[in-house]
């Protein structure tokens, strides 16, 4: 176990942990399209000190997701993306100089809210769907990412109106979600974040992640499109009650 205490200022028993989770959740995100990156950092919030939380969980998560969109390269929808993209760097230049929380518990039920109107409502009219929409959701989420870490629910109701096909769904929100997590490297380095200190758990989950989304890959191919869409909209529903019940506990304590 040597080897494993090196890994990070955590015990080896939790870097093991650790490691193994990022290949369930990278698997649970490449099949149903969307889950993993949330369920990854309520269990690391359990063990790891707040500082080093968004961090290192937008780390392992670009490493995911940027391998989750190379292996389905010839899907990702190019226009979301080229509006996605100004979004991403004006909500990262926004979060790098307010890093600050909305009152407790405010946030969670504001994301929980859109996301199950998203999920269960009318569908948003086109022009919410256009360039400058897709603009804008680049920017509120990639705020929201830096500030409270998983923005993936908030991101996945929108690709889910975007992208009808399941392989274009999962390319895209992994291209969007790597865009998004990449600028986390610019936002906690100016914060004064030491990476280095957790480069090893940071690798190590990364590989292991890759294995997950090759699992997970050849899992929802087999998965027929209706049965994926309702999945991924009972993943998204069940993330939004979860974050729901976060924000009314924040709210009442």
């Amino acid at each position: 176990m040597p080897l494993l205490d090196l890994l990070s200022p955590l015990p080896a028993g939790l870097n093991l942990g650790l490691v193994a989770l990022s290949i369930l959740t990278s698997m649970i995100s490449a099949s149903a399209g969307i889950g993993g990156g949330t369920l990854l950092i309520i269990a690391m919030a359990q063990v790891m000190p707040a500082a080093a939380l968004i961090p290192v969980h937008g780390m392992v998560q670009l490493g995911s997701n940027a391998g989750r969109a190379s292996m389905t390269w010839r899907h990702i929808d190019r226009r979301v993306i080229a509006a996605f993209l100004p979004g991403v760097v004006l909500g990262a230049l926004l979060a790098a100089w307010l890093l600050v929380r909305l009152p407790s518990g405010v946030l969670e039920l504001t994301i929980a809210g859109f996301v199950l109107f998203s999920c269960w409502g009318p569908a948003p009219p086109a022009r919410a769907l256009g360039r400058v929409g897709t603009m804008l959701a680049g920017a509120l989420t990639t705020l929201l990412s830096s500030l409270v870490g998983a923005s993936g629910p908030l991101v996945g109701s929108f690709i889910k109106h975007s992208q009808s096909e399941r392989m274009a769904r999962v390319a895209t929100f992994s291209a969007c979600m790597s865009l998004q997590h990449l600028t986390k490297a610019f936002v906690f380095g100016v914060a004064g974040f030491v990476f280095h200190d957790w480069l090893g758990l940071m690798v190590a989950m990364i590989a292991a992640g890759l294995a997950g989304t090759w699992l997970g890959l050849r899992l929802l191919k087999r998965l027929s499109e209706a049965h994926f869409d309702g999945l991924f909209k009972w993943v998204l529903t069940l993330l939004a009650l979860r974050l729901a019940w976060l924000g009314v506990e924040r709210l009442l304590g």
